[in-house]
């Protein structure tokens, strides 16, 4: 890292940067808020009016020592609304998180290659023609005009900010003019209301101007530098940014791969990339790698060393897996090798689609207590017991899915000048576009199956306890009977531990993924069931009661796709041939086996090289998407305590890295619970 990069950062880390931002005052505020809260005007005009407004309110501020500047100055901004009409508008429609578009990935390749003026005259040409929503296309011009206007001035901030008022208008035509158009571009998106704004595949579509750069005589320590300052443009605002928790706001870069042609696609910015958030050390961007069979161990060996850091990444998605499975779902083959992660580790597909992958949920293990409830003094036996669990798990997957019809997202026009085809269809990307399918998580997982293997053993092999005894100790929370108590959470097999657990894992999978199939979303888009959890992990275990795996109520769920906190005598490798089931093709929404290893197994090379051993492995035996957490139990507990001491600890939280001492605490108390492995 060089001086002038550890300068930014420490600006950055210490919070100086904050002191640039500056609220507008009551009066222009007021004014502002009478121009775009007007009924009389669409809301896709008044979301462009927005936009374009608080970019000309914003201040441009360009340090001396910076080359790719960007930053938010004004803190809040109006939103489009008026009093009342947001709840007018949004009753009898269903409305996924804020309503508004997210999670998704822009045409970033396009947009860089083509410039804002060959959006723009298309945008021209749909309206010549006649074809589309007039009230979107010149919305959308108004954001391209915006946006440039916004980039010019801070190119004239700069002294050699010529190149990126080319590069707004005509396409970027070397590396540091694409990444600080790309800053203006990203920096825009999330000033224009959407959020969860992901980086997709940057080490394909910024290789050929690095590349041009790199023919030219620019130097690898040269290109690391400009890489280096531009990580540590995601960091700026992130505190400004919609989430769950800070740290939570889908920054999340994609590496590695192959191309349309099947063919590896790895170049030398994917491993500058690593380099540089090795060396920043910072949770934005978020990094994730594709891989597969062949990748070299040489790079697990490598990537090893940011999950030493403590990051939480990179994640791992193994093109052999997701690629195929993707295609299984209606996915063109070449759009499924394109595919890169949304916020957190769900499969998306770049420019092409405002699939919604995290719109529901199903309680896996909630469905295997009702069907205890309601259907285990009545089954014959446990094939009978089994398709009470699928009568469950159909019955809730129509209530998922027919409570999400009617959605309303606002629009989006910028947004849209971002995607593939937005201006040529004329439609603003909130009404659809090629692929408008939905994703619904599945938490609880290893709780749901360790359930089934002990109802089988002890309800219906070993008979050592009736079902009127089970469901009575369940509804008890087990306080009379601390010998099954034990026993079911002692001798009870345990996915992650005991091989009889794998066909009920792969069962419990398939019936998830067959309660979904053949049913579609009012957009004509599909189901997509998967193995992540998200939040669902906590909320659903705020009202879940005890379940016959020996959890008792207010105990926590894993997060994602990840062995019970009660598992604590088994061994790495045992869980990840576990949890890599050959049943994660038809669950392909995306879900990682989350792994926290002890932070000292890391402290010599030998014992990086068994981690990188251990995630090639699970690669290697058919897992589809993995991430590692190096963690310490008590230096996490010391930092709830003296948050003042670890303010830049970092852990990996669910499909998000975040600092251990800004979470709220019932998410420091999970992290905390789950098991941390020695290799």
């Amino acid at each position: 890292m060089t001086e002038r990069i550890n300068t930014l950062l420490q600006w950055i880390v210490e919070g100086e940067h904050k002191a640039l931002r500056m609220p507008l005052d009551a009066q222009t505020l007021e004014g502002i808020r009478a121009q775009i809260q007007r009924e009389d005007l669409p809301l896709v005009k008044r979301a462009a009016l927005r936009l374009r407004l608080l970019l000309e309110n914003e201040r441009v501020c360009v340090r001396e020592d910076e080359r790719i500047p960007g930053i938010r100055t004004i803190p809040e901004f109006p939103d489009i609304y008026a009093d009342g009409e947001k709840e007018r508008i949004f009753a009898g429609h269903f409305m996924h998180e804020q309503g508004r578009v997210c999670n998704i990935s822009s045409d970033f390749e396009g947009v860089l290659r083509e410039g804002l003026l060959a959006r723009r005259a298309r945008a021209e040409k749909t309206m010549a023609e006649g074809r589309g929503d007039l009230d979107f296309l010149e919305a959308a011009i108004e954001t391209i005009d915006a946006v440039i206007a916004f980039a010019d001035r801070y190119a004239d901030a700069m002294p050699d900010g010529a190149g990126l008022k080319d590069a707004m208008r005509y396409g970027a035509k070397d590396f540091l003019n694409a990444l600080r158009m790309f800053r203006m571009l990203h920096l825009s998106l999330w000033a224009s209301n959407v959020y969860h704004n992901t980086v997709g595949r940057f080490d394909q579509y910024m290789w050929p101007y690095l590349k041009a750069d790199l023919d030219k005589g620019m130097t690898n320590e040269e290109a690391l530098e400009l890489l280096e300052e531009f990580f540590l443009t995601f960091n700026r605002d992130s505190d400004l940014y919609t989430g769950m928790q800070q740290g939570d706001n889908g920054q999340s870069l994609m590496l590695g791969g192959c191309d349309k042609d099947g063919n590896d696609a790895s170049n030398v910015l994917t491993g500058l990339c690593l380099t540089a958030s090795l060396e920043m050390r910072r949770i934005d961007p978020k990094i994730n790698l594709r891989v597969n069979k062949d990748t070299p161990l040489e790079v697990y060996e490598y990537c090893t060393k940011l999950t030493k850091q403590g990051l939480g990444f990179p994640q791992y998605a193994n093109d052999d897996v997701v690629i195929p499975g993707l295609v299984k779902l209606g996915y063109d083959l070449e759009d499924a090798r394109n595919y890169t992660v949304a916020a957190c580790w769900e499969f998306i597909v770049p420019g092409v689609a405002i699939d919604i992958p995290n719109i529901g949920a199903m309680p896996l293990a909630e469905v295997v207590r009702e069907a205890c409830e309601n259907g285990l003094a009545g089954a014959k036996d446990f094939a009978d017991f089994q398709g009470r669990v699928v009568e469950v798990l159909n019955r809730k997957a129509k209530e998922i899915t027919d409570g999400v019809k009617n959605i309303f997202i606002e629009p989006a026009p910028w947004q849209s000048v971002l995607m593939t085809d937005c201006l040529t269809t004329g439609h603003d990307i909130s009404e659809g576009a090629k692929y408008n399918n939905y994703g619904i998580h599945g938490s609880g997982l290893a709780n749901a199956v360790d359930a089934l293997a002990a109802v089988r053993k002890f309800v219906f092999e070993e008979k050592s306890i009736t079902p009127a005894q089970l469901l009575k100790d369940m509804d008890e929370d087990f306080a009379s009977d601390a010998q099954l108590l034990h026993a079911l959470r002692t001798r009870a097999p345990k996915m992650g531990r005991d091989e009889e657990c794998d066909e009920l894992a792969d069962w419990l999978l398939e019936a998830f993924a067959a309660s979904l199939k053949g049913i579609h979303n009012e957009r004509g888009g599909i189901f997509r069931a998967g193995t992540g959890s998200a939040m669902y992990y906590v909320w659903h275990a705020d009202h879940l009661g005890a379940t016959a795996d020996g959890r008792r109520f207010g105990e926590r769920l894993p997060a994602n796709f990840s062995p019970s906190l009660m598992l604590s005598d088994a061994g790495p490798l045992s869980v990840i041939r576990a949890f890599a089931r050959p049943s994660l093709k038809d669950t392909i929404n995306g879900g990682p086996l989350t792994l926290e290893l002890h932070d000292t197994v890391f402290r010599n090379e030998e014992g990086v090289k068994k981690v990188a051993q251990l995630v090639r492995t699970f690669i290697l035996l058919g897992g589809h998407q993995l991430q590692l957490n190096a963690v310490n139990r008590d230096t996490l507990i010391d930092a709830q305590k003296h948050p003042e001491k670890h303010r830049q600890l970092i852990v990996r939280v669910w499909g998000w890295s975040g600092h251990f001492v800004q979470l709220d605490r019932m998410y420091q108390d999970q992290i905390i619970a789950r098991t941390s492995y020695s290799i």
